[in-house]
């Protein structure tokens, strides 16, 4: 239904406060983008920006190729699902839901037939007559998402819809909001969470922001696979990603970095006699390691093990201060704990960063 194209956006407050800077990313008709990155790294800030609810104080924001830097919100055919449900505690559900349609003065027939197709798109088609406060948290957050879908807007925006739902219901409202997805096909969605699940989940492309700007752009697997940068390999993925300093000794198609902590590994990357010597941070995701027979990338002793049915975690305390490494095997190894293991993990699944970026790129 719509184009998004940013172009240098920036946002700063008071003049000197900075919270984004250089944002550019283009958003396809549709795209389920997702932003991701940690606390107070902007991700809702830029969400409020594309909406008009924030000023955009350096760059420029283009729907369809219009720019909307001052186009009024009510203006950009943007509907937006906020975390709490913000749904009028005295009217029914489809007299919220139908709210901005008699606002907007719409025929009594254009209301009713969209409000009746957006309650059988959400599974609302029995509850039309209810008062919020007859519903579930679930319940209520698809009322919230219908009052966007009657609006037949350009652009959905969602900042964390399922921030106050519990775990089981997070679960199906999920479910829920990827289906709607499908049955709208051509609707541009642009997410905003701190859930990793959701974001690998729902998105076509993920938007990782951090430092005031924006870390990676890719697909789920491309960000979890093949990160750019450090930060990316250790945000992206639960637990994180593993970095273990050494220094590569030998180069050609396949790289061995000897570990600081006396293991070897060794990654399907290919180097030349310039990176002999440098030193290196090797990543390895915790389920990517296998236990050794022979040549290890590292061994330890098992600190605390978590058993969790179909996988068990394996923690090593790490030295030199570093965050403790963390291994996940399948299957239950319950009778790891205080026993030395020896670790390794496929050459291809192996990452290595230099000064903080990955030497794939």
């Amino acid at each position: 239904m719509a184009e998004l194209k940013l172009t240098d956006v920036g946002k700063t407050y008071g003049g000197s406060v900075e919270v984004l800077k250089g944002i550019d990313l283009d958003i396809k008709t549709g795209e389920l983008i997702v932003f991701v990155g940690p606390s107070g790294c902007g991700k809702s800030t830029l969400l409020r920006m594309i909406a008009g609810l924030e000023k955009i104080t350096a760059g420029s924001l283009e729907i369809d190729g219009v720019v909307m830097n001052d186009v009024p919100p009510s203006q950009r055919g943007i509907a937006m699902v906020f975390q709490s449900y913000a749904l009028y505690p005295h009217m029914t559900v489809y007299d919220n839901m139908a709210f901005a349609l008699k606002i907007a003065k719409k025929s009594k027939e254009e209301i009713d037939a969209a409000v009746h197709k957006a309650a059988k798109i959400l599974l609302l088609d029995d509850y039309l007559d209810r008062l919020p406060k007859a519903l579930s948290g679930g319940q209520r957050q698809r009322v919230a998402i219908g009052r966007a879908i009657v609006r037949d807007p350009k652009v959905y925006l969602f900042d964390e819809p399922l921030s106050n739902l519990d775990a089981a219901l997070r679960v199906a409202t999920r479910l829920e909001i990827a289906q709607l997805k499908e049955a709208m096909p051509e609707s541009t969605m642009i997410y905003v969470t701190h859930d990793q699940v959701e974001a690998m989940t729902l998105a076509d492309k993920i938007v990782v922001l951090a430092n005031k700007g924006i870390a990676q752009v890719g697909s789920p697997l491309d960000l979890y696979e093949r990160p750019d940068n450090e930060f990316v390999a250790q945000f992206i993925g639960s637990p994180s990603m593993n970095l273990l300093p050494g220094e590569i000794v030998k180069t050609g198609k396949t790289t061995v970095i000897k570990l600081d902590d006396e293991g070897t590994a060794v990654a399907d990357m290919p180097s030349t006699d310039a990176d002999l010597g440098k030193r290196v941070n090797v990543g390895v995701r915790p389920e990517d390691f296998v236990l050794a027979d022979g040549e290890a990338l590292m061994d330890g002793t098992v600190n605390i093990v978590e058993a969790l049915g179909e996988v068990t975690l394996l923690y090593f305390m790490a030295e030199h201060g570093r965050e403790p490494l963390i291994a996940k095997l399948p299957g239950i190894h319950a009778d790891l704990r205080g026993q030395t293991v020896r670790l390794t993990a496929d050459p291809s699944k192996v990452q290595v960063f230099h000064e903080g970026r990955s030497m794939r790129v």
